[in-house]
């Protein structure tokens, strides 16, 4: 072992064999059991030279204050030239203690004007000279709990109840921490040992409520979460994190809470705070991977979770959302795959059961939702696809695949107030040329709708012909003319008369080929070219002037 011996020095001292004290000399290097080293006369050590093992049988509480508490024992038998390493000994640990001392007190000064950080480096500096003082540690786990750093303040306060087991401030600082982190049974402990210490002692009484608090808070939040009420789980737990606020526990629950809630920006803010504390937190990178799976980035989320589980191999919910997720993975593929080959009820099966895999991932189901009913579209199961879009919808209404391919069923289904609707809101979203002009065709079907439907009156098609026409008037005229129901209620001769005037109109525009074109074309049929038209009129004609087989008439009205 290297002797540390300049040329200018004190006498140096020794140590019995049987005694195991350590010291730290200025250079670095350590004295153990019977080494001669010799110090600087009036120079102190740089580092601690205090006992790092054991100490000596002094009264704790005199080990707070004065600096007897931290003289080593020396040998029993010693020559004379370490007599004279004792006294250099004893003068520089009282010149240490006083440093110490001093280093305290400016400390004490800077906590009182809140200047925490300085106050740190001042105690830190005292506990480096004397460490096996637990005033020291006390005072510096006060500055840390004003800094918020409730591990380091729990450390510290751990570590002046161990130096002075009957040191209550120590314990009310473990209380404070504990309750601060959330550990509920740390907490109770540190209070059962005050109340031991000093039955009579208020010291922790907010500290004892705010336990009670938690624990309360505790089961009220299990229960919530066990019953899948998530909202009302983050409201007790947002009264849970005000009294724990270092609570990683509390913070990460609410994370997750808040991603099943589908408000994954908030969740993933809690989980990378926690991070950044502490990157090897299994429950921060779970709730990092559920933010990833619950806005459709399943890859992202898988690995978070295998990392979740590298971390921590007995991570039930890592395990249960690696499984889910890659369930969910394989079927959307799947059905994917089967929608491009056009085998659509397979693909309709694959969607159908990948939706009962997770209601509450809102982001995965919509499109999930809008694969199928792309589905029924091909299947032209509209009513079933209009259905699906709606539910899609209903989900994300800024969802614009959704809002046109329903727009197009509507279409489909002729219901075309429902389908300007949809392009109306489309156009908002998104104001592409091909939009706008799916919108002016849906208000031109629109427009065409509220005609009268000439085609459907006669009962014919669009494509029927001009003889079609005429037989499908002449078998609506014969059933409808009013002197048919001349002997019916007044109510019914009024409804045959209304249907025998459409009929005469729709067959007047039908059989007179520019007006036909014009219908068919969608233009607005002038009022005088329908205020012109008399039923009975066109009913004799019809039947007086071709309108019968070889262009005669053969009607003969019988009543």
């Amino acid at each position: 072992m290297k002797t540390y011996c300049p040329n200018d020095l004190a006498t140096g001292f020794r140590y019995n064999s049987s005694q195991t004290r350590c010291y730290m000399l200025p250079d670095g290097n350590t004295s153990i059991h019977g080494e001669y080293y010799r110090y600087p006369s009036g120079q102190l050590p740089s580092k601690n030279i205090f006992p790092s093992s054991k100490t000596s049988n002094r009264k704790t509480k005199s080990r707070r204050n004065s600096c007897q508490a931290i003289t080593p024992v020396m040998a029993d038998s010693i020559d004379q030239q370490s007599d004279n390493g004792v006294r250099n000994e004893n003068f520089y640990i009282k010149r240490v203690v006083c440093i110490a001392e001093e280093k305290k007190k400016l400390g004490n000064d800077d906590y009182k004007a809140q200047n925490y950080q300085s106050a740190l480096k001042f105690y830190s500096d005292a506990i480096s000279l004397c460490p096996d003082c637990p005033t020291y540690y006390a005072n510096r786990s006060a500055c840390y709990m004003m800094l918020s750093n409730y591990t380091n303040a729990l450390n510290d306060a751990r570590t002046a109840a161990r130096l002075d087991p009957a040191f209550e401030k120590a314990y009310v600082r473990i209380a404070k921490c504990c309750v601060a982190k959330g550990d509920i049974i740390g907490a109770e402990q540190a209070i059962k040992k005050i109340e031991e210490l000093d039955p009579q002692s208020n010291s922790v009484n907010a500290e004892k409520s705010a336990t009670q608090q938690l624990r309360q808070l505790e089961q009220t939040v299990q229960s919530n979460y066990d019953a899948k009420a998530y909202r009302n789980v983050v409201f007790y737990l947002d009264s849970a994190i005000k009294l724990a606020p270092a609570c990683y526990r509390y913070r990460l629950l609410k994370g997750e809470c808040l991603a099943l809630l589908g408000r994954c920006d908030e969740a993933v803010d809690i989980a990378i705070s926690v991070m950044k504390l502490d990157s090897t937190s299994a429950d921060a990178i779970y709730v990092r991977g559920l933010c990833f799976y619950y806005t459709d980035n399943l890859e992202k989320g898988i690995k978070h979770f295998e990392l979740a589980l590298q971390l921590d191999p007995d991570h039930k919910k890592a395990k249960e959302m690696r499984t889910k997720s890659k369930t969910l993975k394989d079927m959307k593929e799947n059905g994917n795959v089967l929608f491009k080959t056009g085998r659509y009820r397979e693909a309709q099966s694959v969607y159908t059961e990948a939706l009962k895999i997770d209601e509450l991932n809102k982001d995965i189901n919509s499109k999930l939702l809008y694969n199928r009913a792309l589905v029924h579209s091909k299947l032209n199961n509209l009513r079933d696809a209009v259905a699906d879009c709606t539910r899609v919808l209903e989900i994300n209404d800024k969802y614009l695949k959704a809002l046109l391919l329903r727009a197009r069923c509507y279409n489909d289904l002729e219901k075309f107030e429902e389908c300007v609707n949809d392009y109306e809101a489309a156009v908002q979203i998104q104001k592409t040329p091909e939009i706008k002009k799916l919108l002016r065709d849906a208000k031109f079907a629109l427009k065409k709708s509220k005609r009268k439907d000439y085609y459907k009156i006669l009962g014919v098609s669009r494509n029927a012909g001009e003889d079609e026409i005429k037989k499908a008037y002449r078998k609506k005229a014969l059933v409808h003319h009013p002197d048919r129901h001349a002997n019916s209620s007044p109510e019914e001769r009024k409804e045959q008369e209304l249907k025998f005037k459409e009929i005469g109109e729709a067959y007047a525009i039908l059989s007179d080929p520019r007006k036909k074109m014009r219908y068919d074309s969608g233009q607005d049929m002038e009022e005088h070219d329908q205020a012109d038209i008399d039923p009975s009129h066109v009913f004799r004609h019809f039947f007086q002037f071709g309108g019968g087989p070889g262009g005669q008439s053969s009607f003969n009205f019988e009543f």
